[in-house]
């Protein structure tokens, strides 16, 4: 069984920054991708940003340039480093995983991010 767990959400005021982190364990095997996602109140859950195993990254339209996904070399762990945060980007924030050999779709319990002055 695999587990991802998620940490460095909070509340950062308008134009501030905040890192999210996310550790996998248990039976990984081998990851296809590992990404971010994120549902603001009373909204779907919407991608962010993902990157394969191939090293491709996909950002979503709205943080592009802002935002900055990367993961460790053992493909075991994915962070999201958010810079000039807004107000419309508080949302809870998912991490998710996809194994290479099942494709099995394994997320997060979520960390809740709060843009705010």
């Amino acid at each position: 069984q695999v587990q991802l767990v998620e940490s460095g959400g909070g509340l950062v005021q308008p134009g501030g920054s905040l890192r999210l982190s996310c550790a996998a364990s248990g039976r990984i095997g081998s990851t296809y991708r590992m990404g971010w996602y994120r549902q603001g109140p009373g909204k779907q859950r919407e991608l962010v940003a993902r990157i394969f195993r191939s090293g491709t990254i996909d950002y979503a339209d709205f943080v592009k340039g802002r935002f900055t996904i990367s993961r460790d070399n053992g493909y075991t762990a994915v962070y999201l480093e958010m810079n000039n945060l807004k107000p419309e980007d508080t949302a809870v924030y998912y991490c998710h995983l996809q194994l290479l050999t099942t494709l099995l779709n394994v997320w997060g319990q979520g960390t809740q991010v709060t843009v705010s002055s």
